[in-house]
């Protein structure tokens, strides 16, 4: 039986590695254990309602989306089956079905890789305020939510929680990491963004946005963390898209826009969500991973 809501994870036969905004991280021999909670953080900060299934989602999402990227970039991902997990993790079979997986322990780049096709967000205050984003220039008047001539790499730093990501331009990226390691995220980041939005368009979805990580795996370069989920991926109803506003989206930005119109510094703590918006949010992820998968959880 899958349990519904999962906040934070104590699985205390295992080795704690670390827990992020939404991930819990055991040690399982020489592998990693990746549990997606149901967890939701918001301008970087951990919100205190979880979304139920919100973890099966991101988990089920990044699996789909390995899966059919496995021959474009080589990823992470060993198997989500719990029976075959190493037997000291098959005992939480109950908290780990559906929203786990076992993956290959990577040296992990300190580096957002981000795509954008359209200009929203944080690319369109950039852009407001300078005519670029992340040192790229842009043509004059384009509109919020505008598709660009073409996507665009826009890398930004890995904050640690409670703190904010930052854009940095495409030379500090060589610094970060080596010219031909930058120039293989740049790449490797848009070949998957174009894949993945080809796709989501032949199902009536816009994906504006999203980012990846990457990292090495016994010295190869590798698709790690999670894949085009609402968590990481801006995604837009094509039939009620248009220029001029932030369309209606089938993410978390549908709670970003709701903290937007209420009074709060965006700093911890963050304020509870109603009923209500804990419900439309879940009702969001069930229904992207419907149309991206035509599959229901």
């Amino acid at each position: 039986m899958n349990l519904e809501v999962v906040k934070d994870t104590q699985l205390s036969s295992l080795i704690f590695v670390g827990r992020g905004k939404v991930r819990d991280i055991y040690q399982v021999q020489d592998k990693l254990l990746i549990v997606s909670t149901d967890r939701l953080s918001a301008f970087d900060v951990i919100l205190p309602d979880p979304i139920p299934y919100k973890g099966r989602v991101l988990n089920s999402l990044s699996i789909f989306w390995m899966d059919k990227t496995a021959e474009m970039v080589p990823n992470h991902f060993i198997t989500a089956d719990v029976s075959e997990y190493p037997e000291e993790a098959r005992k939480y079979l109950a908290l780990l079905e559906g929203r786990s997986m076992l993956v290959r322990k990577a040296e992990i780049f300190p580096i957002e890789c981000v795509a954008r096709g359209y200009i929203i967000g944080s690319g369109w205050k950039d852009y407001q305020a300078s005519g670029q984003i992340c040192g790229i220039p842009l043509p004059t008047g384009l509109k919020q939510a505008e598709k660009l001539p073409e996507p665009i790499f826009t890398p930004s730093t890995k904050a640690e929680i409670g703190a904010h990501d930052e854009n940095i331009s495409f030379d500090k990226v060589k610094d970060l990491v080596g010219l031909e390691t930058a120039y293989w995220l740049r790449d490797k980041t848009i070949e998957l963004y174009l894949y993945g939005s080809r796709w989501a368009e032949d199902r009536g979805i816009i994906i504006a946005d999203t980012k990846f990580e990457f990292g090495l795996v016994d010295g190869t370069r590798t698709l790690v963390d999670e894949a085009l989920t609402p968590d990481s991926s801006r995604f837009w109803p094509i039939d009620q898209y248009r220029t001029g506003i932030s369309p209606p989206s089938l993410d978390k930005q549908f709670v970003r826009d709701y903290l937007e119109m209420i009074d709060w510094d965006k700093k911890p703590p963050a304020p509870s969500l109603s009923a209500d918006i804990i419900a439309k949010t879940k009702e969001k992820y069930l229904s992207i991973y419907r149309l991206l998968t035509g599959k229901d959880l």
